[in-house]
Protein backbone atom coordinates (compact mmCIF):
# COMPACT_ATOMS: atom_id res chain seq x y z
CA UNK A 1 0.00 0.00 0.00
CA UNK A 2 1.08 3.11 -0.39
CA UNK A 3 1.65 6.21 1.90
CA UNK A 4 -0.54 8.41 -0.27
CA UNK A 5 -3.69 6.73 -0.14
CA UNK A 6 -6.84 8.56 -0.58
CA UNK A 7 -9.42 9.37 2.64
CA UNK A 8 -12.25 8.76 0.89
CA UNK A 9 -12.98 4.84 1.18
CA UNK A 10 -12.27 2.38 -2.07
CA UNK A 11 -12.24 -1.14 -3.00
CA UNK A 12 -9.83 -3.42 -1.28
CA UNK A 13 -8.57 -5.32 -4.45
CA UNK A 14 -6.98 -2.21 -6.49
CA UNK A 15 -3.68 -3.01 -8.28
CA UNK A 16 -2.78 0.41 -6.52
CA UNK A 17 -4.78 2.91 -4.07
CA UNK A 18 -5.91 6.30 -5.68
CA UNK A 19 -3.76 9.00 -5.02
CA UNK A 20 -4.30 11.00 -1.58
CA UNK A 21 -6.65 14.18 -1.93
CA UNK A 22 -7.50 15.30 1.03
CA UNK A 23 -4.91 16.94 3.94
CA UNK A 24 -6.99 18.08 6.66
CA UNK A 25 -4.59 21.83 8.07
CA UNK A 26 -6.69 22.89 11.47
CA UNK A 27 -6.77 27.10 10.70
CA UNK A 28 -8.59 29.12 13.53
CA UNK A 29 -12.57 30.42 12.77
CA UNK A 30 -12.69 33.70 14.20
CA UNK A 31 -10.88 37.03 15.94
CA UNK A 32 -7.50 37.91 14.60
CA UNK A 33 -5.94 34.38 13.20
CA UNK A 34 -9.10 33.86 11.04
CA UNK A 35 -8.33 31.49 8.27
CA UNK A 36 -4.97 30.89 9.19
CA UNK A 37 -3.25 28.01 11.26
CA UNK A 38 -2.03 29.41 14.31
CA UNK A 39 0.96 26.61 14.82
CA UNK A 40 2.30 28.19 11.95
CA UNK A 41 2.02 31.94 12.03
CA UNK A 42 2.72 32.63 15.67
CA UNK A 43 5.61 30.44 15.96
CA UNK A 44 7.18 32.00 12.39
CA UNK A 45 6.07 35.45 13.83
CA UNK A 46 7.84 35.12 17.21
CA UNK A 47 11.31 33.54 15.63
CA UNK A 48 11.21 36.67 12.93
CA UNK A 49 10.52 38.70 15.70
CA UNK A 50 13.17 37.40 18.14
CA UNK A 51 15.80 37.92 14.73
CA UNK A 52 14.60 41.49 14.33
CA UNK A 53 15.28 42.80 18.19
CA UNK A 54 18.72 40.73 18.21
CA UNK A 55 20.09 42.98 15.29
CA UNK A 56 18.21 46.28 16.84
CA UNK A 57 20.19 45.35 20.10
CA UNK A 58 23.07 45.18 18.13
CA UNK A 59 23.13 48.30 16.38
CA UNK A 60 21.88 50.03 19.24
CA UNK A 61 24.12 48.64 22.17
CA UNK A 62 26.32 51.50 21.84
CA UNK A 63 23.82 53.90 22.45
CA UNK A 64 22.50 52.13 25.17
CA UNK A 65 25.39 50.72 26.90
CA UNK A 66 27.43 52.78 25.99
CA UNK A 67 29.70 49.80 24.28
CA UNK A 68 29.60 48.11 21.88
CA UNK A 69 27.39 44.43 22.01
CA UNK A 70 30.99 42.95 21.86
CA UNK A 71 32.24 44.84 25.26
CA UNK A 72 28.38 43.61 27.10
CA UNK A 73 28.08 40.10 25.68
CA UNK A 74 31.07 39.05 24.36
CA UNK A 75 30.85 38.89 20.57
CA UNK A 76 28.69 41.09 18.26
CA UNK A 77 25.96 39.82 16.15
CA UNK A 78 28.01 40.70 13.17
CA UNK A 79 31.07 38.53 14.62
CA UNK A 80 28.40 35.66 15.47
CA UNK A 81 26.93 35.71 12.17
CA UNK A 82 30.30 35.26 10.39
CA UNK A 83 31.56 32.59 12.92
CA UNK A 84 28.45 30.57 12.35
CA UNK A 85 28.64 30.78 8.38
CA UNK A 86 31.96 30.06 8.25
CA UNK A 87 31.61 27.02 10.13
CA UNK A 88 28.07 25.74 8.00
CA UNK A 89 29.65 26.84 4.78
CA UNK A 90 33.04 24.97 5.51
CA UNK A 91 31.08 21.68 7.49
CA UNK A 92 28.00 21.22 4.46
CA UNK A 93 29.87 22.39 1.38
CA UNK A 94 30.11 19.31 -0.39
CA UNK A 95 26.37 18.70 0.51
CA UNK A 96 25.54 21.59 -0.86
CA UNK A 97 27.47 21.04 -4.44
CA UNK A 98 26.59 17.63 -5.00
CA UNK A 99 22.50 18.47 -3.74
CA UNK A 100 22.77 21.36 -6.36
CA UNK A 101 24.15 18.87 -8.97
CA UNK A 102 21.48 16.28 -7.94
CA UNK A 103 18.89 18.84 -8.03
CA UNK A 104 19.59 19.14 -11.64
CA UNK A 105 19.48 15.97 -12.61
CA UNK A 106 16.25 15.00 -11.35
CA UNK A 107 14.68 18.05 -13.22
CA UNK A 108 16.03 17.41 -16.71
CA UNK A 109 15.10 13.85 -16.57
CA UNK A 110 11.50 14.17 -15.57
CA UNK A 111 10.74 16.62 -18.10
CA UNK A 112 12.76 14.50 -20.30
CA UNK A 113 11.00 11.60 -19.63
CA UNK A 114 7.65 11.05 -22.06
CA UNK A 115 5.03 9.74 -19.64
CA UNK A 116 5.88 11.94 -17.31
CA UNK A 117 6.20 15.25 -18.28
CA UNK A 118 2.71 14.91 -20.55
CA UNK A 119 1.65 15.01 -16.91
CA UNK A 120 -0.49 17.99 -15.82
CA UNK A 121 -0.06 19.99 -13.13
CA UNK A 122 -4.19 20.18 -13.21
CA UNK A 123 -6.88 18.30 -14.53
CA UNK A 124 -6.61 16.98 -17.46
CA UNK A 125 -6.56 19.58 -20.82
CA UNK A 126 -7.03 22.30 -17.67
CA UNK A 127 -5.82 25.77 -19.51
CA UNK A 128 -3.33 27.80 -18.08
CA UNK A 129 -4.54 30.23 -15.22
CA UNK A 130 -1.54 33.46 -17.30
CA UNK A 131 -0.40 33.93 -20.48
CA UNK A 132 2.84 32.68 -21.59
CA UNK A 133 4.60 36.08 -21.58
CA UNK A 134 2.86 37.46 -18.24
CA UNK A 135 3.79 33.49 -17.02
CA UNK A 136 7.49 34.47 -17.95
CA UNK A 137 7.91 37.88 -16.70
CA UNK A 138 6.35 36.92 -13.34
CA UNK A 139 8.63 33.81 -13.07
CA UNK A 140 11.46 36.62 -13.68
CA UNK A 141 10.64 39.52 -11.74
CA UNK A 142 10.00 37.44 -8.06
CA UNK A 143 12.32 35.08 -9.24
CA UNK A 144 16.00 36.70 -9.12
CA UNK A 145 15.63 40.37 -11.47
CA UNK A 146 16.53 42.35 -8.53
CA UNK A 147 19.82 40.19 -7.76
CA UNK A 148 20.36 39.98 -11.45
CA UNK A 149 20.53 43.51 -12.07
CA UNK A 150 23.14 44.07 -9.24
CA UNK A 151 25.52 41.45 -10.56
CA UNK A 152 24.80 42.11 -14.41
CA UNK A 153 28.13 43.71 -14.41
CA UNK A 154 29.42 42.76 -10.65
CA UNK A 155 29.90 39.04 -11.64
CA UNK A 156 31.59 38.82 -14.79
CA UNK A 157 34.21 41.87 -13.66
CA UNK A 158 34.44 40.42 -10.38
CA UNK A 159 35.37 37.18 -12.17
CA UNK A 160 37.33 38.81 -14.28
CA UNK A 161 39.99 40.25 -11.85
CA UNK A 162 39.56 36.15 -10.11
CA UNK A 163 38.49 32.85 -10.26
CA UNK A 164 39.93 29.83 -10.49
CA UNK A 165 42.05 29.78 -13.60
CA UNK A 166 43.59 32.46 -12.24
CA UNK A 167 44.46 31.21 -9.13
CA UNK A 168 45.45 28.33 -10.99
CA UNK A 169 47.72 30.62 -13.42
CA UNK A 170 46.15 29.34 -16.32
CA UNK A 171 45.28 32.81 -17.19
CA UNK A 172 46.03 36.77 -16.04
CA UNK A 173 44.06 38.87 -13.89
CA UNK A 174 42.06 41.36 -16.33
CA UNK A 175 43.19 40.25 -19.23
CA UNK A 176 41.30 39.00 -22.81
CA UNK A 177 42.28 35.48 -21.64
CA UNK A 178 40.32 35.71 -18.63
CA UNK A 179 37.06 36.98 -20.53
CA UNK A 180 35.97 33.26 -21.06
CA UNK A 181 36.79 31.84 -17.76
CA UNK A 182 34.66 35.02 -16.17
CA UNK A 183 31.71 33.76 -17.99
CA UNK A 184 31.65 30.39 -17.29
CA UNK A 185 32.20 30.75 -14.07
CA UNK A 186 29.09 33.65 -14.06
CA UNK A 187 26.95 31.62 -16.39
CA UNK A 188 27.34 28.32 -13.77
CA UNK A 189 25.91 30.26 -11.09
CA UNK A 190 23.24 31.97 -12.39
CA UNK A 191 22.25 29.10 -14.98
CA UNK A 192 20.44 25.40 -14.06
CA UNK A 193 21.56 25.22 -10.93
CA UNK A 194 19.12 28.30 -9.62
CA UNK A 195 16.49 27.45 -11.92
CA UNK A 196 16.38 23.95 -11.07
CA UNK A 197 15.87 24.25 -7.54
CA UNK A 198 12.98 26.48 -7.74
CA UNK A 199 11.43 23.98 -10.36
CA UNK A 200 11.48 21.08 -8.47
CA UNK A 201 10.20 22.79 -4.96
CA UNK A 202 7.54 24.97 -7.58
CA UNK A 203 6.28 21.04 -8.97
CA UNK A 204 6.31 19.62 -5.39
CA UNK A 205 3.75 21.42 -4.22
CA UNK A 206 2.24 22.95 -7.66
CA UNK A 207 1.55 18.72 -8.35
CA UNK A 208 -0.36 18.05 -5.45
CA UNK A 209 -1.84 21.26 -4.76
CA UNK A 210 -3.10 21.65 -8.42
CA UNK A 211 -3.47 17.65 -9.33
CA UNK A 212 -5.12 16.18 -5.92
CA UNK A 213 -6.90 19.39 -4.29
CA UNK A 214 -4.38 20.08 -1.52
CA UNK A 215 -3.16 22.50 0.44
CA UNK A 216 -0.86 25.46 -1.81
CA UNK A 217 2.03 25.00 0.93
CA UNK A 218 5.31 23.36 1.70
CA UNK A 219 3.93 20.96 3.66
CA UNK A 220 1.69 19.06 1.11
CA UNK A 221 4.84 18.39 -1.21
CA UNK A 222 6.03 15.74 1.19
CA UNK A 223 2.55 14.08 1.43
CA UNK A 224 3.38 11.63 -0.91
CA UNK A 225 5.83 10.63 1.56
CA UNK A 226 3.91 11.19 4.75
CA UNK A 227 0.72 10.91 3.90
CA UNK A 228 -1.59 12.58 6.89
CA UNK A 229 1.34 12.78 9.32
CA UNK A 230 2.19 16.23 7.60
CA UNK A 231 -1.22 17.34 9.10
CA UNK A 232 0.15 17.81 12.33
CA UNK A 233 3.54 19.15 14.14
CA UNK A 234 5.95 17.41 11.57
CA UNK A 235 4.10 19.40 8.71
CA UNK A 236 3.58 22.67 10.73
CA UNK A 237 7.51 22.67 11.24
CA UNK A 238 8.38 22.20 7.59
CA UNK A 239 6.15 25.38 6.77
CA UNK A 240 7.61 27.38 9.75
CA UNK A 241 10.99 26.95 8.39
CA UNK A 242 9.80 27.75 4.67
CA UNK A 243 8.25 30.53 5.97
CA UNK A 244 11.75 31.70 8.42
CA UNK A 245 13.74 31.09 5.20
CA UNK A 246 11.47 32.84 2.96
CA UNK A 247 11.88 35.87 5.22
CA UNK A 248 15.73 35.41 4.92
CA UNK A 249 16.33 34.85 1.30
CA UNK A 250 13.93 37.93 0.20
CA UNK A 251 15.47 40.15 2.76
CA UNK A 252 18.73 39.38 1.33
CA UNK A 253 17.60 40.20 -2.07
CA UNK A 254 16.15 42.76 -1.50
CA UNK A 255 19.19 44.48 0.44
CA UNK A 256 21.06 44.42 -2.49
CA UNK A 257 17.98 45.85 -4.41
CA UNK A 258 17.80 48.87 -1.69
CA UNK A 259 21.87 49.06 -1.85
CA UNK A 260 21.82 49.38 -5.65
CA UNK A 261 18.26 51.91 -5.73
CA UNK A 262 20.76 54.42 -3.61
CA UNK A 263 23.51 54.26 -4.97
CA UNK A 264 21.46 55.05 -8.68
CA UNK A 265 19.61 58.28 -6.61
CA UNK A 266 22.91 59.59 -5.62
CA UNK A 267 24.41 59.25 -9.21
CA UNK A 268 20.78 61.24 -10.42
CA UNK A 269 20.87 63.57 -7.79
CA UNK A 270 24.59 63.87 -5.97
CA UNK A 271 22.95 64.88 -2.49
CA UNK A 272 25.71 63.29 0.22
CA UNK A 273 23.72 61.72 2.54
CA UNK A 274 22.46 59.04 0.50
CA UNK A 275 26.16 57.33 0.84
CA UNK A 276 28.49 56.37 3.30
CA UNK A 277 31.38 55.45 1.86
CA UNK A 278 30.56 53.15 -0.51
CA UNK A 279 27.39 51.72 0.67
CA UNK A 280 23.73 53.46 1.45
CA UNK A 281 23.71 55.52 4.70
CA UNK A 282 21.79 54.27 7.20
CA UNK A 283 19.00 57.14 6.89
CA UNK A 284 18.62 56.31 3.02
CA UNK A 285 18.06 52.93 4.08
CA UNK A 286 15.04 53.81 6.70
CA UNK A 287 13.45 55.91 3.98
CA UNK A 288 14.30 53.79 0.91
CA UNK A 289 12.45 50.62 2.83
CA UNK A 290 9.58 53.16 4.06
CA UNK A 291 8.38 53.94 0.76
CA UNK A 292 9.28 50.59 -1.02
CA UNK A 293 7.77 47.93 1.45
CA UNK A 294 4.75 50.71 1.79
CA UNK A 295 3.96 50.40 -2.27
CA UNK A 296 4.63 46.52 -2.22
CA UNK A 297 2.75 46.27 1.06
CA UNK A 298 -0.15 47.99 -1.10
CA UNK A 299 0.38 46.18 -4.30
CA UNK A 300 -0.37 42.89 -1.80
CA UNK A 301 -3.27 44.27 -0.79
CA UNK A 302 -4.39 44.03 -4.27
CA UNK A 303 -3.51 40.60 -4.82
CA UNK A 304 -1.45 38.15 -7.68
CA UNK A 305 -3.92 39.02 -10.90
CA UNK A 306 -3.66 42.54 -10.21
CA UNK A 307 -1.26 44.30 -8.63
CA UNK A 308 2.06 41.45 -8.95
CA UNK A 309 0.77 40.75 -12.75
CA UNK A 310 1.06 44.27 -13.81
CA UNK A 311 4.16 45.12 -12.07
CA UNK A 312 5.80 42.18 -13.53
CA UNK A 313 5.10 43.14 -16.90
CA UNK A 314 6.21 46.91 -16.80
CA UNK A 315 9.52 44.76 -15.06
CA UNK A 316 10.08 43.00 -18.46
CA UNK A 317 9.02 45.91 -20.76
CA UNK A 318 11.86 48.06 -18.94
CA UNK A 319 14.09 44.96 -18.83
CA UNK A 320 13.64 44.78 -22.72
CA UNK A 321 14.44 48.38 -23.46
CA UNK A 322 17.46 48.57 -21.36
CA UNK A 323 18.78 45.61 -22.55
CA UNK A 324 18.03 46.57 -26.11
CA UNK A 325 20.21 49.77 -25.40
CA UNK A 326 23.29 47.69 -24.39
CA UNK A 327 22.51 46.08 -27.69
CA UNK A 328 22.57 49.11 -29.70
CA UNK A 329 24.98 51.65 -27.79
CA UNK A 330 27.06 49.05 -26.22
CA UNK A 331 29.19 46.36 -26.82
CA UNK A 332 26.22 44.63 -28.30
CA UNK A 333 28.50 42.06 -31.19
CA UNK A 334 31.45 41.48 -28.32
CA UNK A 335 28.69 40.55 -26.30
CA UNK A 336 26.83 38.20 -28.43
CA UNK A 337 30.77 36.54 -29.22
CA UNK A 338 30.37 36.11 -25.25
CA UNK A 339 26.99 35.18 -25.08
CA UNK A 340 27.35 32.32 -28.17
CA UNK A 341 31.25 31.34 -26.52
CA UNK A 342 29.83 31.05 -22.84
CA UNK A 343 26.60 29.14 -23.52
CA UNK A 344 28.78 26.49 -25.41
CA UNK A 345 31.32 25.96 -22.23
CA UNK A 346 28.91 26.32 -19.67
CA UNK A 347 26.78 23.42 -21.67
CA UNK A 348 30.22 21.59 -22.22
CA UNK A 349 31.55 21.96 -18.58
CA UNK A 350 28.52 21.75 -16.76
CA UNK A 351 28.93 18.25 -15.47
CA UNK A 352 32.37 18.62 -14.28
CA UNK A 353 32.04 21.94 -12.74
CA UNK A 354 28.72 20.88 -10.87
CA UNK A 355 30.72 18.04 -9.42
CA UNK A 356 33.73 19.73 -8.84
CA UNK A 357 34.85 20.30 -5.25
CA UNK A 358 38.03 21.75 -4.38
CA UNK A 359 39.95 20.29 -1.40
CA UNK A 360 42.95 22.03 0.90
CA UNK A 361 46.08 20.52 0.22
CA UNK A 362 48.61 22.84 2.00
CA UNK A 363 49.45 25.37 -0.91
CA UNK A 364 48.39 28.74 -1.08
CA UNK A 365 46.86 28.18 -4.44
CA UNK A 366 44.94 24.98 -2.98
CA UNK A 367 43.70 27.41 -0.02
CA UNK A 368 42.53 30.08 -2.39
CA UNK A 369 40.70 27.75 -4.63
CA UNK A 370 38.99 26.31 -1.77
CA UNK A 371 37.84 29.86 -0.41
CA UNK A 372 36.95 31.24 -3.73
CA UNK A 373 34.36 27.79 -3.81
CA UNK A 374 32.88 28.64 -0.42
CA UNK A 375 32.72 32.38 -1.37
CA UNK A 376 30.99 32.04 -4.74
CA UNK A 377 29.78 28.83 -5.67
CA UNK A 378 28.75 27.16 -2.17
CA UNK A 379 26.97 30.62 -1.04
CA UNK A 380 25.14 31.03 -4.45
CA UNK A 381 23.67 27.11 -3.77
CA UNK A 382 23.00 27.78 -0.47
CA UNK A 383 21.25 31.39 -1.46
CA UNK A 384 18.97 29.64 -4.05
CA UNK A 385 18.07 26.78 -1.50
CA UNK A 386 17.50 29.37 0.95
CA UNK A 387 14.87 31.41 -1.55
CA UNK A 388 13.53 28.18 -3.18
CA UNK A 389 10.68 28.30 -0.45
CA UNK A 390 9.45 31.67 -1.77
CA UNK A 391 9.96 31.35 -5.44
CA UNK A 392 8.89 27.65 -5.43
CA UNK A 393 5.80 28.79 -3.87
CA UNK A 394 5.10 31.48 -5.92
CA UNK A 395 5.83 29.28 -9.09
CA UNK A 396 3.81 26.80 -8.12
CA UNK A 397 0.74 29.58 -7.61
CA UNK A 398 1.27 30.90 -11.10
CA UNK A 399 2.12 27.54 -13.01
CA UNK A 400 -1.71 25.24 -12.65
CA UNK A 401 -2.47 24.18 -15.82
CA UNK A 402 0.90 23.51 -17.42
CA UNK A 403 2.28 20.29 -18.22
CA UNK A 404 5.34 18.83 -16.11
CA UNK A 405 7.59 19.01 -19.42
CA UNK A 406 6.91 22.99 -20.02
CA UNK A 407 6.87 24.06 -16.70
CA UNK A 408 10.46 22.44 -16.14
CA UNK A 409 11.85 23.60 -19.71
CA UNK A 410 10.34 26.81 -18.69
CA UNK A 411 11.21 27.53 -15.38
CA UNK A 412 14.41 26.42 -15.83
CA UNK A 413 15.90 27.17 -19.33
CA UNK A 414 14.02 31.03 -19.95
CA UNK A 415 15.14 32.44 -16.84
CA UNK A 416 18.61 31.17 -17.28
CA UNK A 417 18.94 32.35 -20.70
CA UNK A 418 17.64 35.69 -19.72
CA UNK A 419 20.39 36.28 -17.28
CA UNK A 420 22.87 35.02 -19.42
CA UNK A 421 21.62 37.41 -21.90
CA UNK A 422 22.00 40.13 -19.05
CA UNK A 423 25.50 39.32 -17.93
CA UNK A 424 26.34 39.37 -21.56
CA UNK A 425 25.12 42.70 -22.66
CA UNK A 426 25.59 44.68 -19.63
CA UNK A 427 28.88 42.62 -18.16
CA UNK A 428 30.27 42.46 -21.43
CA UNK A 429 30.05 45.90 -22.15
CA UNK A 430 31.59 47.21 -18.66
CA UNK A 431 34.61 44.17 -19.46
CA UNK A 432 34.92 45.42 -23.01
CA UNK A 433 35.43 49.09 -21.66
CA UNK A 434 37.97 47.93 -18.99
CA UNK A 435 39.78 46.05 -21.59
CA UNK A 436 39.75 49.30 -24.34
CA UNK A 437 41.48 51.45 -21.45
CA UNK A 438 38.28 53.75 -22.17
CA UNK A 439 37.05 53.01 -18.27
CA UNK A 440 41.05 53.05 -16.63
CA UNK A 441 39.73 50.95 -14.05
CA UNK A 442 36.60 53.13 -12.95
CA UNK A 443 34.24 50.20 -13.34
CA UNK A 444 36.27 47.57 -12.37
CA UNK A 445 37.16 49.18 -8.87
CA UNK A 446 33.61 50.42 -8.37
CA UNK A 447 31.38 49.39 -5.24
CA UNK A 448 29.29 46.60 -6.80
CA UNK A 449 26.32 48.19 -6.46
CA UNK A 450 27.58 51.31 -8.52
CA UNK A 451 28.70 49.06 -11.22
CA UNK A 452 26.00 49.13 -13.73
CA UNK A 453 25.33 52.93 -13.65
CA UNK A 454 29.54 53.50 -13.93
CA UNK A 455 28.95 51.23 -16.97
CA UNK A 456 26.24 53.74 -18.13
CA UNK A 457 28.46 57.19 -17.35
CA UNK A 458 30.85 55.97 -19.58
CA UNK A 459 28.99 54.20 -22.40
CA UNK A 460 25.97 57.60 -22.61
CA UNK A 461 26.34 61.36 -22.92
CA UNK A 462 25.87 62.72 -19.47
CA UNK A 463 22.26 63.83 -20.46
CA UNK A 464 21.24 60.62 -21.64
CA UNK A 465 23.28 58.89 -18.81
CA UNK A 466 21.08 60.96 -16.57
CA UNK A 467 17.92 59.39 -18.36
CA UNK A 468 18.85 55.81 -18.26
CA UNK A 469 19.78 55.60 -14.78
CA UNK A 470 16.84 56.91 -13.59
CA UNK A 471 15.17 54.28 -15.41
CA UNK A 472 17.30 51.43 -13.93
CA UNK A 473 15.91 53.17 -10.43
CA UNK A 474 12.50 52.71 -11.63
CA UNK A 475 12.98 49.36 -12.95
CA UNK A 476 14.98 48.45 -9.36
CA UNK A 477 11.87 50.07 -7.75
CA UNK A 478 9.35 47.71 -9.41
CA UNK A 479 11.62 44.63 -8.98
CA UNK A 480 12.04 45.10 -5.28
CA UNK A 481 8.09 46.04 -4.98
CA UNK A 482 7.10 42.95 -7.06
CA UNK A 483 9.69 40.95 -4.79
CA UNK A 484 8.07 42.09 -1.41
CA UNK A 485 4.65 41.66 -2.41
CA UNK A 486 5.04 38.51 -3.75
CA UNK A 487 6.53 37.48 -0.86
CA UNK A 488 4.27 38.88 1.74
CA UNK A 489 1.17 36.73 -0.35
CA UNK A 490 3.09 33.68 -0.27
CA UNK A 491 3.53 33.91 3.59
CA UNK A 492 0.25 34.42 3.96
CA UNK A 493 -0.66 31.51 2.04
CA UNK A 494 1.53 28.99 4.07
CA UNK A 495 0.34 30.76 7.02
CA UNK A 496 -3.56 30.27 5.54
CA UNK A 497 -3.18 26.40 5.10
CA UNK A 498 -3.37 26.88 1.08
CA UNK A 499 -5.32 29.77 0.91
CA UNK A 500 -4.78 33.25 0.05
CA UNK A 501 -7.94 34.89 -0.39
CA UNK A 502 -10.20 36.85 2.12
CA UNK A 503 -9.35 39.52 4.26
CA UNK A 504 -5.51 39.74 5.48
CA UNK A 505 -4.67 42.89 5.76
CA UNK A 506 -3.08 42.90 9.36
CA UNK A 507 -1.12 40.07 8.39
CA UNK A 508 0.36 42.10 5.35
CA UNK A 509 0.87 44.48 7.23
CA UNK A 510 2.80 42.68 10.11
CA UNK A 511 5.21 40.69 6.90
CA UNK A 512 5.58 43.61 5.07
CA UNK A 513 7.21 45.55 8.17
CA UNK A 514 9.08 42.61 9.51
CA UNK A 515 10.77 42.17 6.28
CA UNK A 516 11.43 46.49 6.31
CA UNK A 517 12.88 45.70 9.67
CA UNK A 518 15.19 42.46 8.90
CA UNK A 519 16.79 44.32 5.69
CA UNK A 520 16.73 47.81 7.93
CA UNK A 521 18.58 46.21 11.01
CA UNK A 522 20.95 43.87 9.17
CA UNK A 523 21.98 46.37 6.93
CA UNK A 524 22.78 48.53 10.19
CA UNK A 525 24.61 45.47 11.95
CA UNK A 526 27.18 44.51 9.20
CA UNK A 527 25.34 45.43 6.02
CA UNK A 528 24.29 43.13 2.59
CA UNK A 529 27.08 40.33 4.65
CA UNK A 530 25.42 40.12 7.61
CA UNK A 531 21.78 39.28 6.19
CA UNK A 532 23.53 36.95 3.59
CA UNK A 533 24.89 35.05 6.10
CA UNK A 534 21.51 35.18 8.09
CA UNK A 535 20.36 33.70 5.17
CA UNK A 536 22.65 30.95 4.04
CA UNK A 537 22.58 29.79 7.88
CA UNK A 538 18.60 29.63 7.47
CA UNK A 539 18.67 27.40 4.58
CA UNK A 540 20.88 24.52 6.02
CA UNK A 541 17.45 23.33 7.10
CA UNK A 542 15.33 23.40 4.25
CA UNK A 543 18.15 21.52 2.27
CA UNK A 544 16.78 18.62 4.10
CA UNK A 545 13.29 19.01 3.68
CA UNK A 546 14.17 20.08 -0.15
CA UNK A 547 16.06 15.87 -0.54
CA UNK A 548 12.00 14.65 0.83
CA UNK A 549 10.73 16.96 -1.82
CA UNK A 550 12.27 16.18 -4.41
CA UNK A 551 12.06 12.22 -3.30
CA UNK A 552 8.41 12.94 -2.69
CA UNK A 553 7.59 14.10 -6.30
CA UNK A 554 9.51 11.22 -7.81
CA UNK A 555 7.44 9.02 -6.20
CA UNK A 556 4.11 10.87 -6.84
CA UNK A 557 4.49 10.99 -10.77
CA UNK A 558 5.83 7.37 -11.09
CA UNK A 559 2.71 6.35 -8.85
CA UNK A 560 0.82 8.46 -11.00
CA UNK A 561 1.87 6.58 -14.07
CA UNK A 562 1.03 3.15 -12.82
CA UNK A 563 -2.48 4.48 -11.53
CA UNK A 564 -3.24 5.41 -15.29
CA UNK A 565 -1.82 2.52 -16.79
CA UNK A 566 -4.21 0.27 -14.50
CA UNK A 567 -7.32 2.89 -14.63
CA UNK A 568 -6.96 3.99 -11.27
CA UNK A 569 -7.89 7.84 -11.43
CA UNK A 570 -5.12 10.16 -10.40
CA UNK A 571 -6.69 13.17 -9.63
CA UNK A 572 -8.84 14.91 -7.46
CA UNK A 573 -12.09 15.82 -9.64
CA UNK A 574 -11.66 11.99 -11.07
CA UNK A 575 -11.57 10.47 -7.23
CA UNK A 576 -15.00 11.98 -6.62
CA UNK A 577 -16.41 11.25 -9.48
CA UNK A 578 -15.10 7.46 -9.59
CA UNK A 579 -17.34 4.40 -9.26
CA UNK A 580 -14.76 2.11 -8.33
CA UNK A 581 -14.36 -0.04 -11.25
CA UNK A 582 -10.79 -0.41 -13.11
CA UNK A 583 -10.40 -0.16 -16.86
CA UNK A 584 -6.47 -1.05 -17.46
CA UNK A 585 -4.89 1.30 -20.45
CA UNK A 586 -4.06 -0.98 -23.30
Amino acid sequence: MSSDRAATTFPDDLPIDPPMVDLPIDTHDRGFYDGFSREVTIPAKIIVTLIILWALFSAASETIFGASAEDVFGASAEQALAAANASIISQFSGWYVYLVAGLVVVSLALALTPKVGSLRMGAPGEKPEFSRFSWFAMLFGAGIGIGMLTFSTGEPLAHFVTNPDVIAGKVEAQSAENVRPAYLYTFLHWGFGAWCTYALVGLGIGYVAHRRGLPLTIRSALAPLFGRYMSGFFGHAVDVVAVVATILGVAYTMSLGVQQFVAGLFRLTGSEWLMDGDAASNSAVVIALIALVGASTLSALSGVGRGIKWLSNINMTLSFALLALFALVGSGFYALQLLGVGIWDYIVNLPRLSLSLFSRDGSEAGDALVDWQLGWSVSYWAWWIAFSPFVGMFIARISRGRTIREYILGVAMVPSLMCFVWMALAGGTAIDLELSGAAEGAIVNAAMADQLYATLAFMLSPEVMVVVSALVVVLLMTYLVTSADSAILIINTINGAGEDEGSRKYHILFWGLALAFIVGSMLVVGGVEAIRITMIIGALPFSFVLVLMCVAIVKAVWFDIIRKRHGVPTTAQACEDWDGKVTPAE
